[in-house]
């Protein structure tokens, strides 16, 4: 009969974050214990195997195919073990559920921190940990339960869902509009606009029958939220994502200039791990975003409440 191996949880929870950061330094840090007592550990377990779970070239510590399996299999027998504690801990209180949850600044600023009271009142039980990420390229997915991105992880083992395909509105202030007044598409090239980093107006002018006019010089800003900010402070007019700019749009605090409106160039994705042991929770914050933009006429899908002019042959004005 084979002998039952009895590792130290303490290393396999070193093996599992070495693995996951592709340092020790930085598994020590998460762990809040030395390098040296991080590679004693993986040393530990090496032994115990008879196996070499990592070459080392230089400073990098890169985990062989044999490491990277056993890594996946114990992340989630280590969250069991991690969910079983606190509902140990909990002694028959109503059980608590962690959700870490990793979300682009863009969308977690402008509308889902306003909205996680509604989140909250429903489900008490769940607590959200939020990072926010300003990246286009997503973060290691396997550090957090759930992301909210603007790319997908194709890997074995990882699931990722279209969230949300949105539509980009020029928009703002109604001081700014009532300043400049008539403001039509027309007037764009002429009026003060607010740009970012990430879209040029060039789209947005072929689509309102602009053509090659140029737009003026503006700020630039690198992030969604500081952009709406200056389009309801009067600075300009913004582009903005129409799901974005709907609830100020709503208030009054922007308003919208012509009707013209084009794709946004980066989806929304839903990214999780399957058989995750918080799959429950995943499943509850992801139904509530769906339920939150089930708004008239899918606008989430894409799809406005009035249908847009023909862009490529008409304006509004």
């Amino acid at each position: 009969m084979k002998a039952t191996l009895r590792p130290n949880i303490a290393a396999l929870r070193a093996l599992e974050s070495a693995v996951r950061h592709q340092s020790f330094s930085l598994a020590a840090d998460e762990l809040n214990v030395t390098h040296s007592a991080v590679s004693h550990q993986i040393r530990q377990l090496e032994a115990l195997l008879d196996n070499t779970l990592f070459f080392r070239v230089g400073s990098e510590v890169i985990p062989t195919p044999v490491c990277s399996q056993l890594a996946e299999r114990l992340r989630h027998g280590l969250a069991e073990i991690d969910a079983a504690l606190n509902d140990a801990a909990s002694r028959g209180a109503p059980l608590r559920r962690q959700l870490n949850i990793s979300v682009m600044a863009d969308f977690a600023n402008v509308w889902l921190i306003p909205r996680l009271a509604d989140f909250s009142n429903r489900y008490p039980d769940i607590d959200l940990s939020m990072t926010v990420h300003n990246d286009l390229v997503p973060p290691d997915p396997h550090a957090v339960d759930l992301g909210i991105w603007h790319r997908r992880i194709d890997r074995e083992g990882f699931r990722s869902e279209v969230f949300l395909r949105d539509q980009v509105i020029a928009v703002c202030s109604p001081e700014f509009m009532a300043e400049h007044a008539p403001l039509t598409l027309d007037h764009l090239p002429e009026v003060p606009l607010l740009h970012f980093s990430r879209r040029s107006w060039s789209d947005f002018f072929q689509a309102a029958g602009l053509g090659d006019r140029r737009p003026k010089s503006g700020p630039t800003f690198s992030d969604a939220s500081s952009l709406l900010n200056a389009a309801i402070a009067g600075l300009g007019v913004a582009q903005m994502r129409q799901q974005l700019a709907h609830p100020f749009l709503e208030n009054g605090a922007l308003v919208r200039v012509g009707m013209v409106q084009i794709q946004s160039h980066l989806d929304y994705y839903f990214v999780w791990q399957e058989d995750s042991p918080r799959e429950m929770a995943i499943q509850c914050l992801r139904e509530w975003l769906k339920q939150q933009f089930a708004i008239p006429g899918d606008a989430a899908n894409g799809e406005p409440d009035e249908p847009p002019l023909n862009v490529a042959h008409s304006r509004a004005r």
